[in-house]
């Protein structure tokens, strides 16, 4: 799996379907993220990231990583699916480009875990800020 710069988290595109979406989500998320649009992810399922992870050596493993997948490109609001790769292996929640930064910045330092946001999301499984899920 690509592994991301410094002090951002991996965003990988498995879906193709809208270069127009792809670029807008892009902008909306800026310089925060590590893009990785190689069409050879195409159709990449979240248990095969899972296991691409636990293949994966020791230095080269993922804690987390986010998903721009069909769903992505079709919601209006364009939610990536955040996938959890080290607690709970394949566990995942929404995380619209407005909510990006809040939690790529807070997981990449450790600052919260993977659970506590998934635990904050609204019943539509996305992650809209702390209490405020709805």
């Amino acid at each position: 799996m690509p592994q991301p710069e410094d002090l951002t988290s991996l965003v990988l595109r498995v879906d193709f379907s809208d270069d127009a979406t792809w670029t807008e989500i892009r902008e909306q998320i800026g310089e925060g993220a590590t893009w990785a649009d190689d069409p050879a992810w195409a159709g990449t399922t979240v248990q095969a990231l899972v296991d691409a992870d636990a293949a994966a050596a020791d230095h080269d493993k993922l804690t987390y990583v986010f998903v721009a997948d069909a769903s992505t490109m079709t919601d209006p609001e364009h939610p990536l699916l955040a996938v959890d790769l080290y607690d709970e292996p394949g566990r995942t929640f929404r995380v619209p480009p407005r909510w990006f930064e809040d939690v790529s910045a807070n997981l990449t330092i450790a600052n919260l875990d993977f659970e506590e946001f998934a635990d904050a999301t609204g019943p539509d499984g996305a992650y809209r800020g702390m209490n405020r899920s709805t």
